[in-house]
């Protein structure tokens, strides 16, 4: 399983209301396609950064300039290739600002940068393949 926590601007009712609308008649997680496995997470009821790294967290408060204090949550099954699907749910969540955060660097990712196709250290948004190949795992 892979992991993407977005970090939307607003309010987390907006992102929940949101969530509803593009993915009705689910909750508690929503899924898309059956996929992609989506939650909110936070840091009071919640597990959110317990296991980051706190450079990583330093980065996304620097990108956010605050500190977020919940977060989407999506799974993506090792099924699937799901960048497609991420890229899809990531411009629907970040579309009035915010960053997303992936498995494979420590950036905070702006939507201008994942759908431009950014490089950060050879790697851009979601891209577990380069990440792979960069540290030589099969």
């Amino acid at each position: 399983m892979r992991t993407v926590f977005i970090f939307p601007t607003g309010e987390r009712a907006e992102t929940v209301a949101s969530l509803d609308r593009n993915l009705p008649q689910q909750r508690d997680p929503w899924t898309y396609n059956g996929d992609l496995y989506i939650n909110i997470d936070d840091e009071q009821t919640g597990y959110l950064f317990s296991d980051w790294d706190p450079d990583d967290v330093t980065a996304v408060e620097a990108a956010m300039q605050h500190h977020p204090t919940w977060a989407v949550q999506i799974d993506i099954s090792g099924r699937i290739d799901g960048t497609a699907e991420v890229h899809h749910m990531v411009a629907l969540l970040l579309e009035h600002g915010g960053v997303a955060t992936d498995d494979y660097s420590a950036h905070p990712w702006t939507l201008q940068e994942i759908e431009s196709g950014e490089t950060i250290d050879g790697l851009r948004f979601f891209d577990f393949r380069a990440f792979h190949e960069l540290n030589q795992e099969r």
